[in-house]
Order: structure tokens, then sequence, then C-alpha cells
């Protein structure tokens, strides 16, 4: 390929023919399709040397390009990188930058006379590409090897003394520092090796940032992700002073989920047109102005001639508006921010990870009912199971409304904002973002579900009233949503919703056919996870029905539907949760015994008991996890029998 001969520019003895060589291969870089080739090339042994390059525009460069190589690369590329050694380059660069940063050492790092600092530029780059390594640690559920060696150096050498002096620069370059927020935040989630680091001094740099006063939407965002470190690293806090570190915390969020996106982009999008304007009208009055000038110079043959575009005006403005593009960058960090917190609460409401037993027992719909009447304690009033919600987080979660600026954000992105993206192609990358923040909150609000105490969500009517809502953004088209990603979220959120309206008796809104049809569309999806959603919700809502009179002929539809499932459905997992789901509607009342007899379910089951085990033997230990083959367990299909025909005598 032509563009490998910048391999030789890479050594060439020129500083701005090796600038022009990196920077050339960082543009590549920034197409997959190249990347392949650029890594068989050893392009990490070929740029790694140039982090510590004497030429400082070099080191920047080489930094970015690798930036590029790291963050489209994706996680077998970081893998590579750190396998080819890039850490120590790249520990030695933020190390020396890191001890650059007092001013009077930035004045002759400068570029050229311009405003631009090379040290807090480089240190920019060389943070972000260390983000990107140890992001890796978040794509996945399990760590590799590699990953393990990119923590285990960034621990080992020290590197958090260094990235927090980095941060310390907040207040005059949020760019950076948001740099090294994301990257604390990547560095510091599952790794304890690290907390004894976080001595009293760090945490005050963080306290600091976090505390700061700044409204910018980009400060939004810092503030947001140092909350999330501080979560991370909750476990150096004192007892005494974790409430109020808490409610910190979620005060962040509560400040960034108060904003309303939708009005936010209307708002910055006119920003953007009347900036705009002002640059057209400056343009063009300095236009004309050169042409004047120009014309009484040519009429003074005596009179030195000035370089063209040296003029200028004392009401030039052009230097004092913001840089380009500045109101979709903030609109962009607004998003993020409020990403990031919905992210990080769902991690609060999850901090204890419960065992594979435990886990096992969740899954398990027919015990479920079971499981929340154990942990429910009529004299405090809160759920006490592993992903309870600690008195401390509870507390601030209603001082903050966290709960309702979550239910909030569940609902369908501003249709005007949608409209000025749709029609603005730069802007166009927003209405991803959007979706996103829409489906973290159906997110959080599963897991808010699924530990807090029911008068906490604001007793019976707040959730019907939240039924009515889920169920309008499920039926809010003629066909189910195509969104495999909101779909998943918001049939979690229904399913969790349905689960403890049942185990608190409270009546629920949505009707028998509106289930079966929600449930019949729904299971065509080709997503798993809303497959099993359909099941469970069908199953859940079955168990209520049979308790109920005048309900079989109701029961036998959802039995025949959940039995066709069982049999026919592709994914042992589908199939098991609706075996399960036929356990809950089934096991116990009259009506339930009446439509079991009339569809033949027990026999039926019985067939099918020998085929359900072959596939397990066949399918499941090549293609599913431990924890799906758990909920699967051969034991499970013979237990719901023998109860089915305890429940028939």
């Amino acid at each position: 390929m032509p563009y490998f001969s910048l391999w030789w520019h890479l050594q060439h003895p020129s500083a701005e023919v090796r600038e022009y060589a990196c920077a050339s291969i960082s543009k590549l870089l920034q197409q997959k399709h190249v990347i392949p080739a650029f890594v068989q090339r050893d392009v990490v042994r070929c740029l790694g040397p140039l982090l510590m390059d004497h030429s400082l525009a070099v080191r920047e460069t080489a930094a970015g390009a690798l930036r590029n190589l790291s963050a489209c690369g994706g996680f077998d590329v970081c893998d590579d990188m750190v396998t080819n050694d890039i850490m120590t380059p790249l520990v030695a660069l933020l190390k020396e930058c890191s001890t650059g940063l007092d001013a009077n050492e930035l004045s002759p790092k400068k570029c050229r006379g311009t405003n631009k600092n090379y040290i807090e530029d480089i240190a920019n780059e060389a943070i972000n590409l260390l983000w990107n390594i140890c992001q890796c640690l978040r794509t996945g559920s399990i760590i590799n090897e590699c990953n393990n060696t990119a923590l285990y150096i960034f621990n080992k050498e020290g590197c958090l003394e260094a990235v927090l002096r980095y941060m310390k620069k907040f207040a005059t370059n949020v760019d950076l520092a948001i740099s090294v927020a994301n990257c604390l935040q990547a560095v510091t989630e599952d790794n304890p090796d690290l907390l004894s680091s976080f001595n009293a001094s760090a945490q005050q740099i963080l306290e600091t940032v976090m505390l700061c006063p700044e409204s910018t939407m980009k400060h939004i965002l810092l503030r947001t992700l140092i909350a999330g470190t501080i979560w991370n690293i909750k476990d150096t806090i004192p007892p005494g002073s974790l409430g109020s570190t808490v409610n910190a915390i979620l005060k962040v969020f509560s400040e960034s989920l108060a904003m309303d996106a939708g009005e936010t982009i209307i708002r910055m999008n006119e920003a953007e047109k009347n900036r705009l304007k002002l640059v057209v009208e400056a343009e063009t009055e300095e236009n004309m102005s050169d042409a004047a000038e120009n014309c009484i110079l040519s009429e003074d043959d005596n009179m030195e001639e000035i370089p063209k575009g040296k003029l200028r005006r004392e009401n030039d403005i052009s230097d004092l508006l913001p840089s380009d593009k500045w109101e979709l960058k903030e609109v962009t960090a607004l998003l993020t921010a409020q990403q990031t917190a919905l992210e990080i609460i769902v991690n609060m409401c999850c901090s204890e990870d419960p065992s594979d037993d435990e886990w096992e027992e969740h899954s398990s719909s027919d015990e479920s009912d079971l499981f929340m009447e154990n942990s429910y304690n009529e004299g405090s009033g809160l759920l006490l199971s592993p992903l309870c919600l600690s008195d401390e987080v509870n507390s601030a979660f209603l001082n903050n409304l966290i709960p309702k600026k979550i239910l909030e954000k569940t609902a369908f992105p501003n249709s005007v904002a949608l409209d000025i993206c749709m029609h603005n192609s730069s802007w166009k990358p927003l209405i991803k973002k959007l979706n996103a923040v829409q489906c973290r909150a159906l997110t959080c609000l599963q897991s808010i579900l699924l530990v807090s105490d029911v008068d906490c969500l604001g007793g019976a009517l707040a959730l019907q009233s939240l039924a009515q809502h889920l169920s309008q953004l499920i039926f809010s088209k003629t066909e189910l949503p195509t969104d495999t990603e909101f779909l998943e979220a918001v049939t979690s959120a229904l399913r969790a919703l349905l689960q403890t309206m049942a185990s608190k008796n409270i009546s629920q809104c949505m009707t028998p056919e509106q289930l079966l049809a929600l449930c019949e569309a729904g299971i065509q999806s080709s997503n798993v996870s809303v497959r099993v959603n359909m099941v469970s919700i069908l199953g859940i809502s079955g168990s209520v029905l049979a308790k109920g009179q005048d309900t079989a002929e109701t029961l036998k539809m959802i039995g025949k539907f959940l039995l066709e499932v069982a049999m026919k459905e592709s994914s042992l997992v589908v199939a098991g949760e609706a075996l399960d789901a036929l356990f809950d509607v089934f096991a116990d009342g009259k009506e339930a015994e009446k439509a079991a007899l009339q569809i033949k379910l027990l026999p039926t089951l019985k067939e099918f008991q020998p085929v359900f085990r072959m596939r397990m033997r066949k399918e499941g230990k090549g293609q599913y996890s431990t924890d799906q083959l758990c909920v699967l367990d051969n034991k499970r299909l013979h237990r719901g029998c023998l109860c089915l025909s305890f429940s028939a005598e």
C-alpha cells in the first residue's frame, strides 16, 4: 500500500517530516478497515518511541495517532498495544509532562508565538490513550491478562500521582480535566490495589473538583465523572463521612439529570446560528476594510507594504468568538454526563455482587414470590435483598429527587430537538445519544424497582401510573418498536415493575389482551433478552390472574402461548424461562387447575421432559454460560412437573 512509505518518514532526521508522517498515520487510523494492515506492520512499535521524541510536536501527533488506533481498533487492538509494550513510553511521557506543568516551565513550551500549550495538549492525548486502553476493562465481563498488565503498570509506576497533577488544571483547562476524569473512572473500577494510593491529599483534589461552581455543561460532565470516581473508591471513605459523600455524589447526578436535553439542543442550536451570523458579518466587514486599506496603500508609493492579513482593527471580535462548534460540544457534554450519571446509579443499586446461587434465585420466576416475601421487613419497610440500597443511598436518593428525574428521562426525546438533529449533519449523532440516555434511564428505573421499597417509589398509585407510562412507551406506535436496545430496556423495566406490583398485590393496569398482544409481537424479536422478558412478563401476569375468579379462559391462552414457546423456541434460555412462567401460572388456584386440565398441560410437559433434557446435553454446555445453565437446571423441569402433579391431585 502507498501509505506504508510513511514508515520511512517516521525515522526522518527532520522533526517536521516526522510530525507530518505521524499526522498522516493518525488520519488514516480513523478508518477501521486499514487498522489490521497497520497492526500487522507493527505500527505500535514504530510510533511508541516517538512518544519521547525530542520534538514536542512529534510527541503530540504520535500520541494522537496511537489514541486513534486505540479508539477505533477496539478491544483486540488495545490488547495488542499492551502486548507490544506501549505502556513503557506512555508512562514515561505522562510523568515527564506532569513535571512540566508549572507556569515557569510552560512559557517556553508554547507553540511558535500562539496560545497553544504543548505540554497540556500532549498530556491530553496521552491521557486519552491511557483511558482507551484501560477502558477495555469495562467493555466485557472478563478482565484478560493484558488488561491486568495495564492496570498493574498503572498501579506500580505511581501513575495516579501524575494523573492527579493534571486534574489540578481543571480551572484553566477543562478539556484536559475531563480526559483525566474519564481515565480515573476507568482505572478505579474494580481495582482494589489502587485504593491505598488515594490518600487524604488525593481525595481532597477530587472533592475540590466535584464541588467546583462553574455551570458550563463541560463542568457538569467533569463533576459527574469525578463523582463516579469517588463512588468507585468509596471503601477509602471513613464510615462517618459516607452519608454526606453519597449525598454530594447524588446531588451532582441530580444537577445533571435536572437539565432538559431537548430544550438545551433547541437553545444551543439557536445560539450557533446567531454566532455563525456574527462570524459572517465580521468577515464581510473585515473584507470591506481590507479592500479600503489596499486602495489607500496603492495611492501612496512611499508607504511600506504590509503583508496581507496582518491588518487589524480595534473593534475586531473574531478572536473573542467561541471556538468552532462549541455549542454542539456543550450539548454533547451534557448528554454524556446524563448517560454517565444513569450508568453509575445502576452500579450504585447493584453494588453488592450476588453469588451464583443468589442470581439463580433471582432469575427463577417460580421462586420470586417467596423471595419477595422473605426479603420484606414490615417493620423497616425496606427490601433486604443482596441488591438492597443502603440507608445512606436510599435517603440521598429521595433527598435529591433521583427517582423522579430518572422517570423524566425515560420519555421519548423532544420531537423539535430530534428534527433539528435530523436536518443538521453535525448534530445528527446527538440522536443516538438522546436514545442512549432514554435506554439508560429505563435500565436505571429497573434497578431502582428491584431494590427500593414501594413507599419510596410513591406507593401503589405511583406504580400504577408508572405501568401506564411504560405501556404507552411500548404501544406508542401501531407496531412494536424495532430498536432492540430500547425494547430490551423498556421490557426489563416493565418486568421489574410487574413483579414488584404482584408481590404487593397491587392491581395491574395492563389488560391480559394487551399483554398477550405484546408478548406475541415481542417473542419475534431477534434479541434473546427481549424474548426472556416477554415470557417472564406473561408468567407474572398469569400468576396474578390465577388467584382471581373466572380467568380460566385467559389462562388457557397464556398456557398455550407459553407451551409453544417452550417447545419451539430456538434459545434454551428463553425456553427455560417459558417453563418457569408455566410453573408460576399453574402452580396453584382453581382457575389455573381448570385451565391446565383443558390444555392437557401436565401430560404435555411430561412428554416434553426427555426432549428438553436431550437439548440440554447437546446444546447447553457448548453455547451457554454457567449462569444461564443454572437457570436451565434439569431439576427445575422435574420439580415443576411434580408441583403440577400435586396441584392436580
